[in-house]
C-alpha cells in the first residue's frame, strides 16, 4: 500500500501548495474507518482508496478530489457518516463523497428501464459536480486492474459494464488513455482467447521486423532536427483491444492490419505544430483521407491535436499525432483539465473547456426524452461516435458524429430549422437527405413551411437530438389517431371484464400508471406501448384477464366496427404479436396483413381503405397458420423426426408440399398452425437445432394475394 508520505510526494510533484494536513488526515481517517476489512485478494481494504487516490494523482487533481478518492467507500461501507465527513472536511468534500456513494450503488447494467433511470441520475450526478465522474472513473480502473480476485461471473459482469458504460465515458471526456486501458482490461475479461491471440502476433512481428518504434522515432527525430523544429517524439504500439476492433470494423486479419502503430510530436507552439506536419509529410507519403486537424477545428472536449497517417519503414503505415505541450495536457486529462494544478497553481490551460458548459451541453437532448428505450438510444449514439465539423453558408462551424446526415445538420441548428426541412445543398449542390456528411463541407438547409417530420427520417438521422425531436413531432401528429384506436382498445379490454371504460375510469388509471391524463394513456394504449390487460389491471387487479385465457377467434382483432368481418393476408401470414394493418375490401370485409408485407404497397394510393388495427393481448388458439420453407437431408426417418418435433412444440402441420426433391435433401413447404409469433419463434429455433436442418425460413409471398384476387 502506498504510504501516505508518498502519496504526499506524488502530490507535491505538481502542487508544491498542497493541504499536506488535509491529505494526511483523510489518509488517516479512511485507514481507521476501514480498519478490519480485506478486499476478496486478501489486502487490506483501504489499498484500494489509495490506488485510486494514486491514479488521479496522475491526473494532477485537486486537493478536494484527492481527499474524496480517499473516502470514496467510507459513507456506504463504513460506520462514518455523511455530517461526520463534513465536519472534519467540510461540506464540498462530503457532498462529493456522497455523489461517488450514490454513483457505486447504480446498477448501471440492470434492465433497460432501471439502465435508463440510472443513466438519467449518473447524468444529474455529472452535471452538480464533474469530479464525482472523475473519481469513479479511477476507482473502476483500479477495479478492472485487480479484477482476477472476483468470481468470474461478476468480472463478466463488470468487463460489459465497463465496456459499455465507463470506458465511452472516458472517451467523451477526453481520457483516452484511461478509455484505452479500460477497454483493454475489459477485453482480457471478455475474449482472452482474442487478446492472447493479439499478443502472440505482435511477438512474431517483433522477432520478424525487430523493434520498429526506436527506428521510427529516431527517423522523425532526425527530420524534424533538420527542419529546424524542437519538439520531443513518443511511439507506441496500439492497444490489444484497439487493434482487434480494427481487425472486426475492417473485416481483415492481423497481418493485412497496417497502422498498429502511433507517434505523438510535442512541439512548443502551434505553428511548429503545422511546421512538423509539413517535414512528416515531405519525408513520408501521407496516406489519403487520414488526416484531421483538431487545433482549428477542436472537439467539444477541448482536445486539440492534428492526425495523419503515413506510409513509413517497408511500406508499413503509421498514426503520428502533433499537438503542443498545454494541448497534450489537454488530450491527456480531458475535460479534468479544468481542475489539474501545475506549480501550486490551477492551471491556467487555454484549451481546458469549462465542464459546467461541456455537461450541459452532453446533457441538453436527454432531459426531454421521455421513452427509455429512446433515451438510451440518444445517450449511446452521443457516447460512441466521432465527429465531423460542417460549416454553415455564415461560415459558422456545426460539429456532429460521423455519418451525420442534412437532417442532423439541421436539428443541430435549431428544432424548428430541422422539422420544416425539405432539402439540402451540399457545397452548392443538391443532396438526399440521406447524403453522409464529410468534414469541411458547407451545408444550406432548405425549409418549408407547413413541412413536418416525416417517420423515415428516424432511419436518416443519426444523433440522438435529432431522433428524439422527430419522434416527439411524430406523436403529437398521430396522437388523434393513436387516440382514438387506444379508446376502442380500452372499451373491448373493459367489456372483457364486464366493465365500461368511462371517462372517470381512465382518469384513474392514468393516475394510477403515473401518466399525465386520460388522453396520454389512450395515445400509448393506440400506440402499443401500453396493454389494454396493464390499464384494467391498473384499476381492478383482481379482475384483469390472464394472459393464459384464450381469446376468441372472432374479436381476435381489434378495431374493425361490429358488423366487419376480417381474413388473414395469404401473402403475409400475420399472427398475433405481430403490427397489423388492415385493407377493406367490398363485399369481402377486412383483409389484414402485416405492417411490413411487400403487397400493401399497391394500396399506397388508396388511404381510405387502411384500417389501424391491432391483435388482442392475451393467449390465442392455435389456428393461425404460417408456412416454413425447409431443406432437410434426404435420410431415412428424418422427416418424421422433423413432423415429430414440431409436434412436441405444440404445433399441428396443416399442409406439407415437396417443392425440390434431390439426391442428397428435400426442399418442402410446411403449413403449421401457430398462436402468435412467439410460438413461430419457438418451432423455428428448435428446427434450427436440429443437425438435419439446413435452412428453414418463413414463406411470406405477395404472389399468393395475386392469385387470391384472380
Amino acid at each position: 500500500m502506498i504510504a501516505a508520505d508518498d502519496l504526499i510526494a506524488l502530490v507535491r510533484n505538481y502542487n508544491p501548495k498542497t493541504n499536506e494536513d488535509l491529505i494526511r488526515a483523510a489518509y488517516d481517517f479512511g485507514r481507521q474507518m476501514h480498519e478490519g476489512q480485506f478486499r476478496r485478494s486478501g489486502e487490506a481494504y483501504f489499498t484500494h482508496p489509495v490506488a485510486v487516490a494514486a491514479i488521479l494523482t496522475e491526473q494532477r487533481l485537486d486537493d478536494a478530489t484527492l481527499i474524496t478518492a480517499l473516502l470514496h467507500d467510507t459513507i456506504e461501507d463504513t460506520k462514518a457518516s455523511f455530517a461526520e465527513v463534513e465536519r472534519r472536511f467540510g461540506r464540498e468534500i462530503a457532498e462529493l463523497v456522497d455523489g461517488v456513494t450514490k454513483l457505486t450503488n447504480l446498477q448501471l447494467s440492470s434492465t433497460e428501464t432501471q439502465q435508463a433511470e440510472n443513466f438519467r441520475k449518473l447524468f444529474m450526478a455529472m452535471s452538480k459536480d464533474l469530479r464525482v465522474i472523475l473519481v469513479k472513473l479511477a476507482d473502476r480502473l483500479h477495479n478492472m486492474r485487480t479484477i482476477k480476485a472476483m468470481k468470474v461471473e461478476k468480472q463478466v459482469k463488470k468487463a460489459r459494464e465497463t465496456m459499455d458504460i465507463y470506458a465511452p465515458l472516458a472517451g467523451r471526456m477526453g481520457m483516452q488513455w484511461m478509455r484505452e486501458e479500460l477497454e483493454d482490461l475489459a477485453f482480457k475479461v471478455l475474449n482472452p482467447e482474442g487478446r492472447a491471440s493479439i499478443m502472440r502476433r505482435f511477438i512474431t512481428l517483433q522477432k520478424e521486423t525487430g523493434d520498429v518504434i526506436p527506428r521510427i522515432t529516431g527517423d522523425m527525430r532526425t527530420e524534424l532536427a533538420k527542419a529546424g523544429i524542437e519538439a520531443q517524439v513518443f511511439g507506441r504500439a496500439k492497444k490489444p483491444y484497439s487493434i482487434w476492433r480494427k481487425m472486426q470494423e475492417k473485416d481483415m486479419g492481423f497481418s493485412r492490419l497496417s497502422d498498429i502503430y502511433g507517434f505523438r510530436i510535442i512541439t512548443g507552439s502551434e505553428m511548429a505544430c503545422y511546421q512538423a506536419l509539413g517535414a512528416i509529410h515531405q519525408r513520408w507519403r501521407a496516406v489519403p483521407g487520414r488526416f484531421k486537424d483538431y487545433i482549428s477545428q477542436p472537439k467539444s472536449n477541448g482536445y486539440r491535436s492534428i492526425h495523419t497517417t503515413v506510409s513509413g519503414r517497408d511500406g508499413k503505415r503509421v498514426e503520428v499525432q502533433i499537438r503542443t505541450q498545454a494541448m497534450h495536457d489537454v488530450a491527456e486529462t480531458g475535460v479534468a483539465a479544468h481542475w489539474s494544478y501545475r506549480d501550486g497553481v490551477r492551471s491556467e490551460n487555454p484549451f481546458a473547456v469549462d465542464p459546467a458548459r461541456w455537461i450541459s451541453g452532453l446533457t441538453e437532448q436527454f432531459t426531454s426524452e421521455e421513452d427509455h428505450e429512446d433515451f438510451l438510444e440518444a445517450v449511446k449514439l452521443e457516447m460512441y461516435t466521432d465527429k465531423v465539423f460542417c460549416f454553415t453558408p455564415k461560415g459558422e462551424v456545426v460539429k456532429l458524429p460521423k455519418g451525420a446526415t442534412p437532417i442532423d445538420f439541421a436539428y443541430a441548428i435549431h428544432t424548428r430549422i430541422g422539422s420544416a426541412c425539405v432539402g439540402a445543398k451540399v457545397d452548392s449542390m443538391r443532396v438526399p437527405l440521406w447524403t453522409r456528411l464529410k468534414n469541411g463541407q458547407s451545408i444550406e438547409i432548405i425549409t418549408a413551411e407547413g413541412q413536418t417530420p416525416q417517420a423515415t427520417w428516424l432511419d436518416i438521422a443519426t444523433t440522438g437530438k435529432a431522433k428524439t425531436a422527430i419522434r416527439r413531432a411524430l406523436r403529437e401528429v398521430d396522437r388523434e389517431r393513436f387516440s382514438k384506436l387506444g379508446r376502442e382498445l380500452a372499451r373491448v379490454a373493459f367489456e372483457n371484464v364486464g366493465k365500461k371504460a368511462t371517462d372517470k375510469a381512465l382518469d384513474t388509471a392514468a393516475k394510477r400508471l403515473r401518466l399525465s391524463d386520460r388522453d396520454e394513456l389512450l395515445a400509448r394504449l393506440g400506440s402499443a406501448e401500453l396493454t389494454g390487460r396493464a390499464v384494467v389491471q391498473a384499476i381492478y387487479p383482481d379482475l384483469a384477464p390472464s394472459p393464459n385465457d384464450e381469446i376468441d377467434r372472432n374479436r381476435a382483432v381489434i378495431g374493425l366496427s361490429p358488423d366487419q368481418s376480417f381474413d388473414r393476408a395469404p401473402c403475409c401470414q400475420p399472427l398475433p404479436g405481430e403490427r397489423i394493418v388492415g385493407i377493406t375490401f367490398r363485399g369481402r370485409g377486412v383483409v389484414v396483413h402485416s405492417i411490413d408485407c411487400e403487397a400493401l404497397s399497391a394500396y399506397d394510393e388508396q388511404p381510405d381503405r387502411w384500417l389501424d388495427l391491432h391483435w388482442h393481448g392475451g393467449s390465442h388458439p392455435a389456428i393461425h397458420t404460417a408456412t416454413l420453407d425447409l431443406t432437410i437431408g434426404n435420410d431415412a426417418g428424418v422427416l418424421g423426426r422433423i413432423c415429430t418435433l414440431i409436434g412436441e412444440q405444440k404445433a399441428n402441420i396443416s399442409n406439407l408440399e415437396f417443392v425440390d426433391r434431390k439426391p442428397d435433401f428435400f426442399r418442402l413447404h410446411m403449413d403449421v398452425d401457430l398462436r402468435d409469433a412467439e410460438h413461430l419463434h419457438s418451432v423455428v429455433t428448435a428446427l434450427e437445432a436440429e443437425s438435419d436442418v439446413a435452412a428453414v425460413s418463413r414463406v411470406r409471398d405477395p404472389m399468393r394475394l395475386t392469385a387470391q384476387r384472380n
